[in-house]
C-alpha cells in the first residue's frame, strides 16, 4: 500500500510539502531516512529514534539476508518485530553491496554471482531473489534491483557507452523486479531506481522506461558514489524534478546538511545517508552553525554543549530544554572530547543522537517553512547560519 498526497508546492523553486502513507504509517515530506544496515540505527535505542521524529528508518537486503538470515526474519514476520520498530521500513535492493565487493562479485544479465564476505560461500543475486528477501523483511518500501553505475572503471571515468550498458540492464532489471514482486502479491510498494550516470540524456532515457513499467514511486541512484561535488549536484538539479509529480520521490545516499536543503528545492521527497551517523562515531559532529570535530583540543575544556541551541539530550539533557533557555542538564564539550579520547562507547552514542536530532530537526523546520509558504527565506537563513561557524 502506498498513498501520496501532494499538499503544497514553492513558487520559487520544485520544493514540495507531502504526506506518504504506507503500511506501517503515515510519513511527511520531505524527510530524512535513518540508516540502519543491520537491522539498529547504531548506538540509538528505537525509543529515541522515536522521540527524535524518525519517522521512517531503512534496513539492507543484502547484510540482513547474510545474517542473521532469512529463517529467523521468517520466525519474526519479517523486519519491525524482529527490531522492534512499529513505523515504516525502506529496505535496499542489495545491488550496492554486491557492487562495492569487486573482484569477488560477477554480474551478468541474470544477475550476480559472489562469494560471502562473511563465510566465504558462492551466492546469487538476482531481481527475483532481491525481491524473495524483500518480500520476507516486509518492508513497507521495497527497491528494484539494479547495477549500480560507478563513476569511474578501472581508474578512468565510465564512459557514456558504459553507462548506457549498466543503465538498460538496470531498467531490464526493473521489469524484472516489478513481475516477480507481483507473483509474491508483496502487499508493499516497490519503487523503480533511475539510472545513467553523469549523462543527463541517459537519466530521461531511464526514466522514460521506468515510466512505461510504471511504479509507485522513484528513485535518483548512482549519485554520490565518487563524483566531484559538481557533477552530483548538477545532476541533483537536472533530474529529480523531472519524476512524476504525484509519486514520491528519493534520492538514495545523499548527503549533507546542505545537500538536504538543496535536495529539496531541486523537488526531493525523501532522502537518506550515514553520513550524520558515520561522522558522528569518527568526530564530526553537524550543528545549525556549522560542523564542529570534537577531537580538535581546543574542546578539552570547553564547558558548552555542542550547539546551545539544541534540544536533543546530549546538549540539553533530559529536560529537553535548551541552554539558551536555562537548562544545564546536557553534556559539555569537554566531556565528548574525553569520552572519544577513551575510546568510550557513550561518545559515539550521544554524538549520534545528536546528529541525527539535528537531520531531523532540519527537515521538520523545511515542511515547516514550506507550510509558511517561507522556503526561500529559510534556505537563505540556514546557508547564512551555516556558514557563519560554531
Amino acid at each position: 500500500m502506498l498513498q501520496f498526497d501532494l499538499l503544497k508546492t514553492d513558487p520559487t523553486s520544485h520544493a514540495r510539502r507531502g504526506t506518504l502513507t504506507l503500511n506501517h504509517g503515515v510519513v511527511q515530506t520531505p524527510i530524512f531516512m535513518p540508516v540502519g544496515t543491520y537491522g539498529t540505527v547504531k548506538g540509538v535505542m528505537p525509543r529515541s529514534l522515536e522521540e527524535m521524529g524518525a519517522q521512517i528508518i531503512l534496513g539492507n537486503t543484502f547484510h540482513l539476508w547474510m545474517r542473521p538470515g532469512l529463517d529467523v526474519m521468517k520466525s519474526f514476520g519479517g523486519l519491525h518485530g524482529f527490531e522492534k520498530w512499529d513505523k515504516p521500513i525502506l529496505t535496499d535492493s542489495g545491488g550496492f553491496q554486491v557492487w562495492s565487493l569487486g573482484a569477488m562479485r560477477k554480474i551478468t544479465e541474470e544477475g550476480v554471482h559472489f562469494q560471502s564476505p562473511v563465510n566465504g560461500d558462492k551466492l546469487f543475486m538476482s531481481p527475483e531473489v532481491s525481491m524473495q528477501i524483500q518480500t520476507i523483511l516486509n518492508s513497507d518500501i521495497v527497491m528494484q534491483l539494479d547495477e549500480c553505475t560507478p563513476y569511474e572503471t578501472n581508474g578512468k571515468k565510465t564512459t557514456e557507452a558504459e553507462a548506457r550498458k549498466s543503465m538498460e540492464m538496470s531498467r531490464r532489471w526493473a521489469k524484472r523486479s516489478k513481475e516477480e514482486f507481483e507473483r509474491l502479491d508483496n502487499p508493499n510498494a516497490l519503487f523503480g531506481i533511475v539510472q545513467g550516470g553523469m549523462f543527463k540524456h541517459l537519466r530521461e532515457e531511464s526514466l522514460q522506461g521506468l515510466l512505461e513499467i510504471d511504479f509507485p514511486g522513484y528513485a535518483v541512484g548512482g549519485v554520490s558514489v565518487g563524483e566531484p561535488k559538481d557533477e552530483m549536484l548538477d545532476i541533483m538539479q537536472h533530474t529529480p524534478h523531472l519524476l512524476p509529480a504525484h509519486k514520491p520521490r528519493y534520492l538514495m545516499g545523499v548527503g549533507t546538511p546542505e545537500d538536504l536543503v538543496q535536495g529539496v528545492a531541486d523537488g526531493v521527497d525523501m532522502f537518506d545517508c550515514v553520513m550524520p551517523t558515520r561522522n558522528a562515531r569518527n568526530g564530526t559532529i553537524f550543528t545549525r552553525y556549522g560542523d564542529l570535530k570534537i577531537r580538535n583540543a581546543r574542546h578539552k575544556t570547553d564547558h558548552q554543549p555542542i550547539d546551545t541551541s539544541c534540544t536533543c539530550h546530549a546538549c540539553a539533557g533530559k529536560s529537553g530544554v535548551s541552554w539558551d533557555n536555562g537548562g544545564r542538564e546536557g553534556f559539555s564539550r569537554a566531556y565528548l572530547h574525553h569520552l572519544d579520547r577513551c575510546g568510550e562507547m557513550l561518545g559515539p552514542m550521544l554524538t549520534t543522537i545528536h546528529n541525527l536530532h539535528y537531520y531531523l530537526n532540519l527537515m521538520q523546520e523545511v515542511r515547516q517553512s514550506l507550510d509558511a509558504g517561507h522556503f526561500a527565506q529559510f534556505r537563505a537563513q540556514f546557508k547564512s547560519d551555516r556558514a557563519r561557524g560554531i
